[in-house]
C-alpha cells in the first residue's frame, strides 16, 4: 500500500515539475493570448491527457515498449515542435487589435487543440524523464494496483495539473487586460513566439 508521504511526494514534485514553465505551459499562455480562455483550456486539457498517459505506461511497464518505438517518438517531436513553431509564427505575425475577453469554440475546435496539447506532451522531454524516472523514485510502482492508479494517481495527477494550468490560463488572462496599447500586445505577442520558438527548436535538435 501506498503511504501518505509517498503520496505527498509525488504531488510536490509534479507540482513542481509543472510549474516551471516548459513547452505545454508556454502553448497554454499563448494560446490563451491569441484565442481566449476556452482555448487555453483545450490545450490545458490535451496535455494533462499526456501526462496520464505517460504516468500509464510508467506504472505499467509500457516503457519497454517505448524503447522499441523509436521512429513514432520521433515522429510526434517533430509533429509537435512544427506545431510550436507554427504558433511562434502566427503569434510572431498577430493582428494587433482589441484582446478577447470571453470567447466560445466549437467541439471540433476544441478536440483539435486537446490533439495538439496531447502530442506537446507526449514529445516534451520534461514530462517523459518526471514520468520515466523521477516518478519510480517517489512511489515504489510495484505497490501500485490498478485501483489505486484509477481512484488516487490519476485524480492527483488531473488536480494538480489542472490547478497549475488555471494559474498560468488566468494569469495571462489578467495580463491581456493591462495590454491595451498596440506596443504592449507586440511586446507580449512577440515575447512569446520567441519563447516558443527556442523550445521548438530544443526538441528539434533532441531528435538528432
Amino acid at each position: 500500500m501506498i503511504s501518505i508521504t509517498q503520496l505527498l511526494s509525488y504531488g510536490s514534485a509534479l507540482a513542481i515539475a509543472a510549474i516551471i514553465p516548459g513547452p505545454g505551459m508556454t502553448a497554454v499562455v499563448a494560446r490563451t493570448l491569441n484565442g481566449g480562455v476556452v482555448m487555453g483550456f483545450a490545450l490545458l486539457s490535451g496535455l494533462i491527457l499526456g501526462d496520464i498517459l505517460y504516468l500509464s505506461f510508467a506504472i505499467f511497464g509500457l516503457v519497454l515498449v517505448a524503447d522499441h518505438l523509436a521512429i513514432i517518438f520521433n515522429v510526434i517531436y517533430w509533429g509537435a515542435a512544427l506545431y510550436l513553431l507554427w504558433l511562434a509564427y502566427s503569434l510572431w505575425r498577430q493582428d494587433i487589435q482589441p484582446l478577447k475577453t470571453s470567447d466560445s469554440i466549437s467541439t471540433k475546435q476544441f478536440a483539435i487543440i486537446g490533439a495538439s496539447g496531447l502530442m506537446i506532451t507526449l514529445s516534451n522531454p520534461k514530462t517523459i524523464a518526471f514520468y520515466m524516472a523521477i516518478l519510480p523514485l517517489v512511489i515504489s510502482l510495484n505497490e501500485i494496483t490498478i485501483t489505486i492508479w484509477s481512484t488516487i494517481l490519476i485524480p492527483i495527477t488531473l488536480s494538480i495539473l489542472l490547478l497549475v494550468g488555471m494559474v498560468f490560463i488566468l494569469g495571462a488572462k489578467k495580463a491581456s487586460q493591462f495590454l491595451s496599447s498596440r506596443r504592449s500586445q507586440r511586446i507580449i505577442f512577440r515575447g512569446t513566439a520567441l519563447m516558443m520558438a527556442a523550445a521548438a527548436i530544443g526538441m528539434l535538435f533532441k531528435t538528432q
